[in-house]
């Protein structure tokens, strides 16, 4: 979900989901490394006293399970409500855990299971995230990139050319659709969580930095490998997925507490958006409500900073660098459509923001100067920010820019010699579906009804782009037989079927109601416009996501466990069992 839908409303929408009576956390069925850390937490529906509570992991009492004693909380949040949590627990045995809690008239039993890895396979691990990726959304970016005749591509991307394939499953513990917190965190921990939530069971406490943690597999890596770590977007820094990486709390909004744990974690490269919630207010674009200046706290723990994409290459090119901090826009960075063609959105203010190729390429050039090895997220966030509003353009044209970031990351390790494991996938989808071409040549008189520029079938035929440059992209979208990918979920708006030259969609505005959204006026009078009455709350400006299974694809050592269907969490146990992270110290 991006940021730009209401949160007021957003969070107000989703509260009652995430309340729970009562709850034992880990949930049942969770799947745990052995080794990691995890807290343990049990919520009682009413005050009981702690005599009269009873925890047993199969059949023992809890301490020797565990090694200590679960902590009391008599009124949890001052409510008749009681409580027992044990932060960091270990389990060093693999198998069947069934934990029983006996209290009053309340009893609760899980099931966990813990398992272990073989030895090391991969020295190092690279996550690719196209945020919101749907499957039409690959298919324009082949058909763009690398052209289509007599219905056969013209080549493949290289995000299609891996050897391992699985369909993976992204729902949430309390819904079947999930934002991008949750479905990133699940990568990163391994353990399915709550809209919204990252590192964390959301439980019903009000404190939104208390609740049960689970440890990403940054921190593992750093614990038990003493690995380097990444993290590279064209969002802010701070956003969901890349703050999966690091993060612990059910809100993912509080971007001031998640640059302060981004530095308590230190990754050694830390590249993107986001710069406003590095510095207070009193400082020129800062954003923060404390008077902390993060920027300053970084370059004194050792970082570089650097914004600007020429700075980012001097600086990663220096052999003796071996932490980074970029920051190149306040807030998220504009898509390559906008920075490389139609100088829309915030370029012309910000002209020298980074392609993702040249943020991965630094951060490889970085990482790669620690022997150990190294793990390394990347995002192409933006997907999903142009697929919420309805800007299918500049998203095709950020998945070429990932694919293009893949093939570089590919041909990287191909030169090691293959230590490398490649994952790239979606976090969720979006309900979008190329269903055929636009036939309109963006004349400023038309008197042509909407739907009938549509062509479906063989009235579709190949859309007529130019052939693209050698990254892939064709030099105008404005051509007049164009893709037509539609959503299934909109909110009201006047609908053009033409790219939006002057900068990203817009499609709607605030309504008359608070915390309410109408179709944006600004589209009105365009050649042709119709408005579209949605099929979402009006407390909706944007498309949402949907809960179809997103592809993954990979290649490297540990790939061979990518296959069928798999559930999201299962895509974190790939990349610990390709670096050995549960295997055997003896």
């Amino acid at each position: 979900m991006t940021r730009t839908i209401s949160l007021a409303a957003f969070a107000a929408f989703f509260m009652s989901a995430s309340c729970h009576a009562q709850a034992i956390y880990p949930i049942d069925r969770a799947e745990i490394l052995k080794g990691s850390k995890f807290d343990f937490k049990v919520e009682l529906p009413e005050k009981i006293a702690a005599s009269d509570i009873k925890v047993t992991i199969n059949g023992a009492d809890q301490t020797a399970a565990f090694g200590k004693s679960a902590d009391y909380i008599e009124r949890e949040d001052n409510k008749d409500q009681s409580a027992l949590m044990l932060r960091d627990v270990v389990l060093d045995k693999t198998g069947a855990y069934k934990i029983d809690v006996t209290a009053g008239n309340f009893t609760k039993s899980v099931t966990w299971n813990v398992y272990d890895t073989g030895a090391r396979r991969a020295k190092n691990v690279i996550l690719f995230v196209g945020d919101g990726m749907s499957l039409s959304h690959r298919v324009g970016a082949r058909i763009l990139s690398k052209g289509i005749k007599e219905g056969k591509s013209s080549g493949k991307l290289a995000v299609d050319d891996m050897p391992s394939m699985a369909l993976v499953g992204t729902a949430g513990t309390d819904s079947i659709i999930t934002d991008s917190a949750n479905s990133a965190s699940a990568y990163t921990t391994g353990h399915k969580s709550a809209t919204n939530a990252l590192g964390v069971y959301a439980d019903r406490t009000r404190d939104v930095f208390d609740d049960p943690k689970v440890e990403t597999i940054t921190s593992l890596v750093k614990r038990k490998l003493d690995l380097a770590v990444g993290i590279v977007t064209n969002t802010e820094i701070q956003d969901a997925t890349p703050a999966s990486m690091i993060a612990h709390t059910r809100r993912r909004s509080a971007y001031d507490e998640i640059v302060a744990q981004m530095f308590a974690a230190k990754p050694d490269v830390i590249l993107g958006g986001g710069a406003a919630n590095f510095l207070p207010r009193a400082v020129d674009i800062g954003k923060r409500a404390d008077e902390v200046d993060y920027l300053a706290r970084f370059k004194e723990a050792g970082y570089p900073y650097v914004k600007t994409a020429g700075e980012l290459k001097a600086e990663a090119d220096k052999s003796d660098t071996k932490k980074l901090l970029g920051l190149f826009t306040p807030g998220n960075m504009d898509g390559v459509l906008d920075r490389k063609l139609l100088k829309g959105g915030g370029v012309k203010k910000y002209p020298e923001q980074p392609d993702l190729t040249e943020q991965v390429q630094a951060a490889l050039n970085v990482l790669s100067r620690n022997d150990k090895g190294f793990f390394l997220m990347v995002e192409s966030g933006m997907i999903d920010k142009y697929a919420h509003m309805l800007d299918f353009d500049r998203a095709v044209y950020d998945v070429i820019m990932l694919d293009n970031a893949v093939k570089l990351a590919k041909e990287w390790a191909a030169k090691r010699g293959e230590d490398t494991l490649i994952l790239v996938v979606s976090d969720h989808s979006h309900p979008n579906s190329l269903i055929g071409t636009v036939n309109d040549d963006m004349s400023t008189e038309t008197n042509l009804p909407l739907r009938e520029r549509i062509g479906v079938y063989d009235k579709a035929g190949f859309p007529n782009y130019p052939a693209p440059d050698a990254d892939g992209y064709p030099s105008r979208v404005d051509v007049s037989r164009r893709l037509a990918i539609m959503s299934a979920s909109v909110p009201d708006h006047y609908e053009t079927l033409r790219p939006k030259l002057d900068g990203p969609n817009q499609p709607t505005e605030a309504g008359e109601a608070p915390n309410t959204f109408k179709a944006n006026e600004k589209y009105k009078n365009a050649p042709g416009a119709m408005l579209r009455l949605g099929n979402l709350p009006a407390m909706m400006n944007a498309s949402v996501h949907s809960g179809e299974d997103v592809i993954l694809t990979a290649t490297g050592p540990g790939s061979d466990r990518v296959k069928g269907q798999m559930d999201n969490t299962e895509v974190f146990r790939v990349m610990v069992d390709a670096l050995g992270l549960g295997a055997s110290t003896k």
